[in-house]
């Protein structure tokens, strides 16, 4: 194999530079954009941000815990024409991954549902008996 020339391609360097006469002249910018980067990995990571967010446990209340709630809905099934105002602490299960967030909310209910084992709140908001921790009120 014989070795290269150097001086190979010097005749055209003096040569003009090429305009095409179907294509518009791309700006620099327009140029360095088809050398950005590529993200070949579609949602990789949106799905590490995802496996990377806290969610809490939930936890059965005890049997002990059950009857101070079965007791709390009672009284609130009682006064629940007087529209008395409540605190709720229960868990919300999380759509995405196991596990959910505690919640907290100060609001008045609008129905106790017996057969679907749920309250109704003011916001039409649905909650689950088993994922209420914690009923406070007035009225008790």
């Amino acid at each position: 194999m014989e070795p290269l020339d150097p001086h190979r391609y010097d005749d055209m360097l003096d040569l003009p530079h090429p305009v095409s006469a179907t294509h518009a002249h791309m700006s620099a910018l327009d140029r360095a954009a088809q050398f950005s980067a590529f993200a070949a990995l579609t949602g990789y990571h949106d799905a590490i941000d995802e496996t990377g967010r806290f969610t809490e446990s939930y936890d059965v209340p005890d049997e002990l815990r059950q009857l101070q709630l079965n007791e709390s809905l009672c009284l609130l099934q009682a006064h629940l024409h007087e529209d008395p105002q409540v605190r709720i602490t229960f868990f919300c299960p999380d759509d995405a991954k196991g596990g959910g967030k505690w919640l907290t909310v100060d609001t008045f209910v609008r129905k106790i549902d017996l057969p679907a084992q749920a309250l109704t709140l003011a916001n039409n908001d649905t909650i689950p008996f088993a994922y209420i921790s914690e009923i406070e009120s007035e009225i008790f």
